[in-house]
């Protein structure tokens, strides 16, 4: 059964609603097109791409797929932005909680991504989804390397 982007950040959404995030369907969409034939959904959320609190516009979906993670935004006036982090390109990951908001630091080769106004209760489930999707991929692509 074919999962949708727009399907299941609602899931994340309903479940952490004190996360600060508008236009979800408007950006599913930016997803739903850069999806890779093979790729799968395995944890969707959402929440503000900066580390200011008071800008509240900048709202991405972030999904971990099978292959890598993708962030999307549907920009308000035409165009959109979509970022690709594969495995290769993955550091390390941050949490930062304050009293009712939290933040995501996901350090890349290429750049800091952070992404902030999430529920502070979503904090942990996020960490696990993306930490246990890296290390697995990272394990893989070592034994590949020694496969070699």
């Amino acid at each position: 059964m074919e999962k949708h982007v727009y399907d299941e950040v609602m899931k994340f959404k309903r479940k952490y609603p004190l996360t600060i995030a508008w236009r979800l369907k408007k950006h599913a969409k930016v997803l739903e097109k850069h999806l890779n034939p093979g790729e799968e959904i395995v944890y969707a959320f959402a929440g503000q791409k900066n580390d200011n609190p008071l800008d509240i516009i900048t709202t991405y979906i972030i999904l971990v797929t099978n292959k890598r993670i993708l962030l999307g935004e549907d920009r308000l006036v035409f165009g959109y932005f979509l970022t690709s982090i594969t495995p290769d390109l993955f550091n390390d990951l941050e949490v930062s909680s304050g009293i009712i908001w939290g933040k995501i630091y996901i350090d890349t080769v290429k750049e800091l991504v952070v992404i902030s106004n999430l529920d502070k209760k979503s904090l942990p489930e996020i960490e696990t989804s993306i930490s246990e999707y890296m290390m697995q991929k990272k394990r893989h692509m070592k034994q590949g390397e020694t496969n070699v």
